[in-house]
């Protein structure tokens, strides 16, 4: 069976950086898209990143561009979420997601994934 795990979240200051890391197994890694996405407490999940099944097409949400990182290693089955300049607002749990792969249309949407991680919390103090 499938399983995605997420990994590295933790308790970080405002300006601070964090990697998360997530290991997908059960099935072929590279044949499918990995996205990112979070979930503040009283609020919808929203996506965040989201990387092809080469790594050479990405895409972030707004208001992470340029402070997030999405890559993939496709021989360790890992995808990563590189994140710098950690504002309080970036707070809540963080998934992982395994889904079908794109090409010019990012997937953003939760619909677009088929398999979950449990979450991992990452918590930025100001």
């Amino acid at each position: 069976q499938v399983q995605v795990v997420e990994s590295g979240g933790g308790l970080v200051q405002a300006g601070g950086s964090l990697r998360l890391s997530c290991a997908a197994s059960g099935r072929t890694f590279s044949n499918y898209a990995m996205g990112w996405f979070r979930q503040a407490p009283g609020k919808e999940r929203e996506f965040v990143a989201t990387i092809n099944w080469s790594g050479r097409n990405v895409y972030y949400a707004n208001d992470v561009k340029g402070r997030f990182t999405i890559s993939r290693d496709n021989a360790n089955n890992t995808v990563y979420l590189q994140m710098y300049s950690l504002k309080p607002e970036d707070t809540a749990v963080y998934y992982c997601a395994q889904g079908r792969n794109w090409y010019t249309a990012p997937a953003v949407t939760p619909s677009r994934y088929d398999y979950w991680g449990q979450g991992t919390q990452v918590t930025v103090s100001s």
